[in-house]
């Protein structure tokens, strides 16, 4: 039978390999060692203002206030979990300090990114509610107009030297995904022409 499959599927495997091996090795050693994931830690730099881990008992709320200083810009805010379990999930209400209504958003994730154009310089505050069951730990993490930071407009900042072995990692392991299934399928077409001949 044709080997050709085989050594298809074997190149797909190492490209799987080299990909989760440039994933682990991107992540900052501090980070990897931590009991506790945090996203602000291995984004080093992306935001402007990372909250304390805040405590939020089963049906009570935490608040958290953000300033924005320009006006016209996106501001980026996140919310995670720490320590998240399936049934936690967290109200948000944003409004500031005029009482203007930001909208209110519902996370049962781990973590959560919104945008918010902002027209302005204004104090955002943020009303986060447990609704879940249990009581959760949560950070919140702020960036105005994140497109511009120097965070990613500089290929030598933190981020971009996890961003970017992170992007290269997921394509190769798309890459040896699709080449492993391709040598499987070879080898099945290879199998069953084998079969045929053997019956004739």
């Amino acid at each position: 039978m044709d080997k050709k499959g085989i050594m298809i599927s074997i190149v797909g495997v190492i490209m799987i390999g080299i990909s989760l091996s440039i994933a682990a090795l991107s992540i900052p050693s501090s980070i990897s060692k931590s009991d506790d994931f945090l996203v602000p830690s291995l984004f080093e730099g992306m935001f402007d203002n990372v909250s304390e881990e805040i405590e939020i008992l089963s049906g009570n709320s935490a608040y958290v206030s953000y300033s924005v200083s320009s006006s016209d810009v996106p501001l980026l805010w996140g919310i995670q979990i720490v320590d998240y379990h399936p049934k936690d999930k967290l109200s948000i209400k944003i409004s500031n300090i005029f009482g203007d209504d930001y909208g209110v958003f519902i996370q049962d994730e781990p973590l959560s990114f919104k945008v918010l154009e902002i027209a302005e310089p204004d104090t955002l505050n943020f009303e986060i509610e447990n609704i879940g069951s249990e009581n959760v730990d949560v950070v919140m993490m702020f960036s105005e107009d994140p497109e511009n930071s120097d965070a990613l407009s500089d290929p030598n900042s933190p981020v971009m030297k996890v961003i970017f072995p992170l992007i290269v990692s997921g394509i190769l392991v798309i890459s040896g995904i699709v080449i492993l299934l391709v040598g499987l399928l070879v080898i099945f077409v290879d199998w069953k022409n084998y079969q045929n001949k053997r019956n004739y």
